[in-house]
C-alpha cells in the first residue's frame, strides 16, 4: 500500500466539482449513508477479521479478506450469508515475517516496508518468490475464493526496473491460469504501464482497488486526515482511465463513521460508477 506522504489538508480544489454535483444527488445520497449505505454493502475490505467474525461481513455482496487464514468451510459460510464475490488478499511485491514460509524466500528481500514494521519489500523477479506466490495462490484458489485482491505492485514505483516489471507481469500471467478474477490493490505506476497505456495489454485483470483517494493516514500519530488535493485529483484520472479501460473500480478510504467526506466519497462513486468502502481503522479489521 503506498499512501502519499503530502499531509496538507487542502479539500477545496477536489470539492468543487462535486459540490455543484451533490445538489441533484443529495437525496439520493441520504440513502447511501455509512453503515447501511448501498455503497457499502455493495464492497467490503475485511483485512483485519478473523474467522470469529464473521457476522461482520454479512449482507456484503463483494468482500476481500486474508483467507489464509479461513477455511473453505468458513469461506463457505461468508457466501452463504450473502457474499457473491470472495477476493483473497495476496501479496506479490512484499513478505511480512509473520507469514508463513517467510523464511524460505527472506533472501528475496530488498528493503523495509516504510511505516509497517516487520513487512519488507521483495524481488519479485526471482524465481523462488514467484514459486512461493504460485504455491500461496493454488492453496487460496483451493478454498473456493471467486479471486485475488493483489497487494503491493507498487514495489515497481520503488524500483522501477525492467526485471520488477517483468516479474510482476510472470506472476499476474501465472494467475491468470487459475481462472480467478483479479483486483490489484494501489499499483497505478505498474498498471499503467502494463494495462492503460498500452494498446496491447501485458496482462489480464478484473479491476483495481485504489487506497486513499480522498482520505489518508498520518502514520506519524495514528490519524486519519483528508487527502490533499493534487494526490487526490492524480488517483481520480488514474481511475478515470482504468474505467476507458472497462476495468472494475473499487476505493479504500479511511474515516471515522459520519466523516463528512464520505459524501464527496459516495457522489464520487455515484457519478463514475465505482464501489467503495471505508473503514474507520487502518487494520482493516471493523
Amino acid at each position: 500500500m503506498r499512501i502519499s506522504r503530502n499531509l496538507q489538508l487542502n479539500t477545496l480544489l477536489f470539492r468543487l466539482e462535486l459540490v455543484l454535483f451533490s445538489q441533484v444527488l443529495a437525496f439520493c445520497c441520504l440513502a447511501c449513508s455509512h453503515p447501511s449505505a448501498v455503497q457499502q454493502t455493495d464492497y467490503g475490505v475485511f483485512l483485519g477479521v478473523n474467522p470469529e467474525q464473521i457476522e461482520l461481513l454479512k449482507g456484503y455482496d463483494t468482500v476481500v479478506i486474508d483467507a489464509a487464514y479461513f477455511t473453505k468451510e468458513e469461506i463457505e459460510t461468508i457466501r452463504l450469508n450473502g457474499a457473491k464475490k470472495i477476493y483473497s488478499y495476496l501479496n506479490i511485491g512484499s513478505i511480512e515475517t509473520f507469514r508463513e514460509g517467510y523464511d524460505s524466500v527472506s533472501d528475496c528481500i530488498l528493503s523495509e516496508y516504510e511505516n509497517w514494521p516487520g513487512e519488507f519489500w521483495v524481488d519479485v523477479s526471482r524465481s523462488e518468490w514467484q514459486s512461493f506466490i504460485e504455491q500461496s495462490a493454488k492453496a487460496l484458489a483451493n478454498k473456493g475464493v471467486d479471486g485475488f485482491f493483489l497487494d503491493n505492485a507498487d514495489v515497481y514505483y520503488l524500483y522501477p526496473t525492467q526485471e520488477i516489471f517483468d516479474g510482476l507481469v510472470s506472476i499476474i500471467k501465472m494467475l491468470n491460469t487459475l481462472d480467478k478474477d483479479i483486483l490489484i490493490n494501489g499499483g497505478d505506476v505498474f498498471v499503467s504501464e502494463a494495462v492503460l497505456n498500452t494498446d496491447s495489454p501485458r496482462i489480464q485483470i478484473t479491476g483495481v482497488n485504489q487506497e486513499c483517494v480522498f482520505t489518508n493516514i498520518n502514520f506519524a500519530n495514528n490519524t486519519l486526515i483528508l487527502q490533499d488535493a493534487d494526490t487526490s485529483r492524480y488517483y481520480q484520472d488514474y481511475l478515470a482511465a482504468c474505467k476507458e479501460k472497462a476495468l472494475k473500480v473499487y476505493l479504500l478510504e479511511y474515516a471515522k463513521d459520519g466523516a463528512a467526506v464520505e459524501e464527496s466519497i459516495e457522489m464520487y462513486c455515484e457519478k463514475y460508477g465505482a464501489n467503495y468502502f471505508t473503514s474507520s481503522s487502518y487494520q482493516l479489521n471493523d
